[in-house]
């Protein structure tokens, strides 16, 4: 089966990642973490599947993701996480919104990684 016949497998439990929502490399995105450049080069995962990234999700409609060990964000810095949990809450809230609109992949992220990406490409 060619390449892209298979949809986005995840390449921890090798199902189908069906929607964006799931999408930790859209997530990853979204939150200026990747490249719009190796966006298309980059393996796909379910974001329940990053646990260590999705424990930072804190959302009334996502179930809370447990990470034991040196990367529970429980044992980390208490600034780190207030940001981290801002920052991947408002991804994942991003990442949502977009699934119901007919956007331009550039327009995905929030908005200031668009300026960011702006002020470094101007062209988009």
């Amino acid at each position: 089966m060619a390449k892209c016949d298979e949809g986005y497998l995840c390449e921890v439990c090798g199902q189908d990642v069906a929607t964006l929502v799931e999408s930790d490399l859209y997530l990853r995105y979204i939150i200026g973490k990747l490249d719009p450049e190796v966006l298309h080069t980059m393996p796909e995962r379910h974001i329940r599947c990053n646990p260590s990234l999705a424990q930072y999700i804190v959302a009334d409609d996502f179930e809370p993701v447990v990470v034991e060990g040196p990367f529970d964000k429980h044992t980390l810095d208490d600034q780190y996480v207030r940001e981290q949990e801002q920052l991947l809450t408002r991804g994942w809230q991003r990442l949502n919104e977009i699934s119901n609109l007919d956007l331009p992949v550039v327009e995905y992220p929030l908005p200031e990684v668009v300026e960011s990406l702006r002020r470094r490409s101007p062209g988009i």
